[in-house]
């Protein structure tokens, strides 16, 4: 009787909701509720089959188990509730009760080669009609016409598969007054459901970085293998290029360890930083560089005792070109006759940058004779350095302009008396032709006194981590290349 009274309420509960529910009815509701419902009863009518079954074999007591659990059911009082679908309100209604309208679905997908706007707004899955031909008439939108591969697409969809905002990350990262940044277009939808575009960015997030390596066949293939960025191999390479010559002295077994940043938006690359320290081991000889700024703007990089590793010239304009034509005497390749070759020649393919050796003034731009489109620096303690065979200049130099070492001034070309693409660099002490390659070559000022103490204070601790990465190496032989990220 107990079970009989527990079935009954249970069914009239079940009434009581859709009675409250809204006064509309649809077929395919009515026909889904019937089905649940008959569902339910029909499930438990099983139960109870088997749990009779079950009874013949088992002690009385778990007779009383069954039939809490399964009490008997009233089956004209739940045909009743099926049939009682007047009151049956929208299913949609009911949905939009378990997922809200205002959620918001992110997808995500990577430009790939041969890519067009409508096979990613395909995998997207965006089906807005016009967005193509917004994006191809709207002037705001431009960015959008170079899909480079391997930027970040991302859609926000609404709960109806609906766009709320779309985002092409075209620069991932971008330097703004010493803050990186991640530039991108966003096309939303305005208040009349119209498209707009818009350029928006978004400061990068830093992040440390540490690497060790060993030398087995080059610096790029080594740091290849640790998953150090090439822009911070080119540092570590220019930050000691006044120590080693990485064209020539590497040799097998030489070692490396960096501390360096790198740069992310929203877990997306953003580019690499600068290096913070690194340590390169050269035929058994351990030179270390660590980054120093005493105001938080403009630093350069110091061994351990506070020598400035910044020469007042670097030995090579080009990065990791190779020596095609060395300084002194040989067999000119035009005019077929020994002559004196008064610099060094650098092969590299045309449009290669070509930086300044050193601080300096532009003294000379244009065309000079053999020596095809030719730029002429004048530095300190008269000391100067010629760049021929250029295809072009950098833009807006000209004479008279102070440029910084490190400044692109021009691109290898051609020009002038030459058999292929080139740079032919040449230095002059006093008018008179010096060997660039070989030249005792000053360094800059280094730091005293309470700058010195400041800089060992603030070096301290990227001094102890390159300490642990090398005890690392040499307590483990085997560990060839290894990142942490």
């Amino acid at each position: 009787m107990l079970m009989q009274i527990s079935a009954n309420r249970f069914i009239q509960s079940m009434r009581e909701v859709v009675r409250k529910m809204q006064k509309r009815s649809k077929p395919i509701a009515k026909i889904s509720l019937s089905i649940l419902v008959v569902g339910l009863f029909a499930g438990a009518a099983a139960i109870a089959t088997v749990s009779t079954e079950q009874n013949a074999l088992v002690q009385p007591v778990q007779k009383l188990v069954v039939d809490v659990l399964t009490p008997p059911i009233n089956f004209a009082l739940a045909h009743e509730f099926v049939n009682d679908a007047s009151n049956l309100t929208d299913v949609s209604e009911s949905y939009d009760a378990i997922v809200p309208a205002h959620e918001t679905y992110i997808s995500e997908t990577r430009v790939r080669s041969g890519d067009t706007l409508s096979s990613i707004m395909a995998r997207l899955s965006l089906n807005e009609p016009g967005l193509i031909a917004f994006i191809s008439q709207n002037k705001q939108a431009l960015s959008a016409h170079k899909l480079y591969p391997g930027r970040s697409i991302v859609a926000a969809l609404d709960h109806n598969g609906g766009m709320l905002w779309v985002r092409y990350y075209h620069t991932p990262g971008e330097e703004q007054q010493g803050v990186t940044v991640t530039r991108y277009l966003e096309i939303a939808k305005d208040a009349t459901n119209d498209f707009e575009a818009r350029e928006a960015s978004e400061t990068a997030e830093t992040q440390t970085q540490v690497a060790v390596g060993t030398i087995e066949s080059s610096l790029f293939a080594a740091t290849d293998l640790a998953g150090v960025p090439d822009a911070i191999t080119s540092q570590m390479a220019e930050v000691l290029g006044g120590k080693i010559d990485f064209l020539r002295d590497l040799r097998r077994g030489d070692q490396f360890r960096v501390i360096y940043e790198t740069r992310t938006h929203l877990g997306r690359p953003a580019g690499s930083g600068r290096v913070l320290a690194v340590e390169f081991v050269n035929k058994g000889v351990p030179f270390t560089a660590t980054w120093y700024s005493h105001n938080g703007q403009s630093g350069s990089y110091f061994d351990k005792n506070g020598q400035n590793m910044r020469g007042t010239f670097l030995r090579s304009a080009i990065k990791f070109s190779r020596v095609s034509s060395t300084f002194g005497m040989r067999n000119h390749p035009i005019h077929k006759e020994w002559r004196q070759h008064s610099g060094v020649d650098f092969a590299a393919p045309t449009g290669t940058p070509i930086m300044a050796t050193a601080d300096g003034t532009v003294d000379f731009i244009g065309w000079q004779n053999g020596y095809g489109k030719t730029i002429i620096l004048r530095h300190n303690n008269k000391v100067t350095t010629l760049f021929a065979h250029q295809s072009r200049f950098a833009q807006g130099l000209k004479k008279g302009e102070r440029v910084s070492q490190g400044d692109v001034i021009g691109y290898v070309g051609s020009t002038g008396w030459s058999t292929g693409a080139h740079l032919h660099y040449e230095m002059r002490v006093a008018g008179r032709p010096v060997n660039p390659l070989s030249a005792s070559l000053p360094l800059a000022e280094p730091l005293k006194g309470s700058e010195q103490v400041a800089f060992l204070k603030a070096a301290s601790s990227l001094h102890l981590q390159l300490e642990k990465l090398a005890a690392l190496q040499e307590a483990v032989p085997d560990l060839m290349n290894v990142a942490s990220r």
